[in-house]
């Protein structure tokens, strides 16, 4: 793979939900530096929040390495979504997109079955889908936000496992997204914070509840990873300078976080399980 390491991030500011094409730097969503090795081939994935970030890099990964995706977006990222789609189509892929909110369960179960019947089956399912917006003190945080946020983030994670658990037997993955906030947490992001360490707890609890069945479940945790959430979630003097506070010295590009669900989707993780795999730039997992 051959990415650059991203230079220091200036600061700047968009509206929510944020778009790829306002980034400045632009980040790397392994449309020309991923190569694929067929690791994937024959799989059909399902990735909530698949139209920019760590989702987008995470379909273009997959397609390249054969699998066939569907992806979920916001109506407001449909520009964005379309562009990915435009992305692994031109490579002669196959990517399906479903617009939807998932704060509700009755949404969750439409996007499970109308992925199943897209797709043809499912062998992966990746709810990456988050929200989160800062706050300097715990008193601010509204009541509507907490609510979206755990909406977002938890149970619609837990509303499609529960969907789509019949069609993953015998050989199905799920891959969480969870997050370094969960291990070393920021007070202006309190919510989200304790949300994807419930997503943690989750996937362990997963991976026992349906490994009988054949299921692998795993989460990656990434580390601060430069996507549209950041500028459109965060002031600007956070925002600059973001993930430079790493061991590594800098923020993350979206495919340098997409190169973990590939192996933990492939066969050659066929015996793992359970597990949460850091990818935080040299942040503590544990």
């Amino acid at each position: 793979m051959r990415t650059p390491k991203l230079s220091r991030i200036p600061a700047q500011q968009q509206e929510w939900p944020g778009t790829i094409e306002q980034l400045r730097p632009r980040p790397d969503h392994g449309e020309d530096s991923w190569t694929g090795r067929d690791r994937l081939t024959g799989k059909r994935a399902l990735i909530t929040g698949g139209d920019s970030g760590i989702g987008r890099a995470i379909a273009i990964a997959f397609a390249k390495e054969g699998a066939a995706v569907a992806i979920t977006h916001l109506p407001e990222e449909a520009d964005d979504a379309a562009s990915t789609a435009e992305v692994i189509r031109a490579l002669g892929g196959t990517c399906h997109l479903f617009e939807a909110d998932l704060r509700t369960h009755e949404e969750n179960v439409r996007v499970a079955k109308e992925a199943v019947a897209a797709l043809g089956g499912l062998d992966v399912l990746i709810p990456n889908a988050a929200y989160q917006m800062t706050h300097g003190e715990l008193a601010e945080f509204p009541a509507d936000q907490i609510e979206r946020t755990f909406q977002t983030n938890v149970f619609s994670t837990f509303w499609l496992c529960q969907a789509l658990a019949p069609e993953l037997a015998k050989g199905g993955s799920i891959i969480v997204t969870t997050s370094i906030q969960a291990y070393s947490p920021s007070d202006h992001l309190l919510d989200y914070a304790a949300t994807k360490a419930a997503l943690n707890n989750l996937v362990v609890n997963l991976a026992g509840e349906l490994g009988a069945q054949g299921t692998r479940v795993n989460a990656v945790a990434p580390g601060p990873i430069w996507t549209p959430l950041i500028p459109s979630t965060m002031g600007e003097k956070k925002v600059s300078g973001f993930g430079a506070d790493t061991p590594l010295g800098r923020a993350g590009h979206p495919i340098e976080v997409a190169a973990a669900y590939v192996f933990l989707a492939s066969d050659e993780a066929s015996y793992v399980s359970g597990t949460v795999l850091g990818v935080t730039g040299g942040k503590p997992v544990f």
